[in-house]
């Protein structure tokens, strides 16, 4: 990843970029119990991953050509980027989580996962040499305490290599999902290069998990979401266009109003979704402490948003030798 910051972006729409990002982080929270139930029908991790992206791919693929066809063209210095965004925060993130969760607690893999908000501020603040209000840092590190409490590590904890190390890659690919999407959408329309990034993410999880070597049969088959019996390709395409094809391009769209630190640490909401839908459509218990973790989580990231009002300062020079 260029360690050259990107070009000075104005943020002159912190509403309407905070609502992009908790629609986006809503409808991430939503993937979890939907790819669940259909993994509970017989499909591997790796392969509702690759079917996600893949039909994503298709679904904005289409539309964008339909209504927007110029979107699509990108200019031949923005491709690397795209194609990195594509590889490392699409591909990467949902498959490096994947492995971490057959390996370690459901919570474990998540706050490894989100740790991403406290790689992207050392990033901005040492590689951009960005000081960062102290708000942001508290706001940050409250979010990361309510995390652990909703995603209650404790309960469980085992220890794999494999695991660990795939969760912690999980997460440097997720904080290069924020910093290349920050620097793509200042670059290039922000939908195409969701579009082509998520056909790019797409290739990548069809290497790891063939599409031959799904099992079709079982898509016309019903799985239980909630208290009703659905298709699973219902929920494939549920969750191809509402927790993919929306959540990631809203989630990208929002990195032009607000900078990547702000967005990384609102995006925490989306354990809480996951979690709130977990309780109400697959009957997972929902107790004290994970109600607690949800304010503290929710607390830390308004102050973060506040935070984001401050003007954001150069950081001392490094003295040159």
């Amino acid at each position: 990843m260029t360690t050259k910051p990107p070009s000075p972006v104005t943020h002159p729409h912190q509403a309407r970029g905070t609502l992009f990002i908790l629609i986006a982080s809503a409808a991430f929270g939503s993937s979890g119990p939907l790819a669940k139930s259909v993994m509970q029908a017989g499909f591997e991790p790796a392969q509702v991953a690759g079917m996600r992206a893949g039909l994503a791919a298709i679904m904005l693929l289409i539309a964008v050509a339909l209504f927007r066809p110029q979107i699509l063209h990108i200019r031949r210095t923005n491709w690397r980027t795209t194609i990195a965004y594509g590889l490392i925060g699409v591909a990467a993130v949902q498959f490096l989580f994947f492995v971490a969760v057959a390996r370690l607690p459901v919570g474990v893999a998540m706050l490894l996962e989100y740790m991403s908000p406290i790689l992207v501020a050392l990033w901005v603040r040492f590689v951009r040499h960005v000081h960062l209000p102290r708000l942001s840092w508290i706001g940050t590190g409250l979010a990361l305490v309510g995390l652990v409490l909703v995603a209650q590590v404790w309960s469980g904890l085992r220890i794999d290599t494999i695991g660990l190390v795939a969760g912690l890659a999980a997460a440097l690919c997720s904080a290069g999902y924020y910093l290349i999407g920050e620097r793509g959408a200042g670059e290039q329309h922000p939908i195409g290069m969701v579009t082509w990034g998520m056909a790019v993410g797409a290739i990548g999880l069809f290497v790891a998990a063939p599409p031959w070597n799904l099992p079709v049969d079982r898509l016309t088959a019903t799985t239980a979401f909630g208290d009703h019996q659905y298709p699973v390709w219902v929920l494939l395409i549920t969750v191809a266009a509402l927790s993919t094809a929306v959540a990631y391009t809203l989630s990208t769209a929002s990195l032009r109003d607000l900078p990547s630190t702000v967005v990384s640490v609102l995006a925490l909401s989306e354990p809480v979704v996951a979690t709130l839908l977990a309780w109400l459509m697959l009957g997972e218990v929902l107790d004290p402490t994970q109600i607690v973790g949800m304010v503290v989580l929710l607390g830390g990231a308004l102050l973060v948003q506040l935070a984001a009002r401050a003007p954001v300062t150069p950081a001392d020079p490094q003295p040159t030798k």
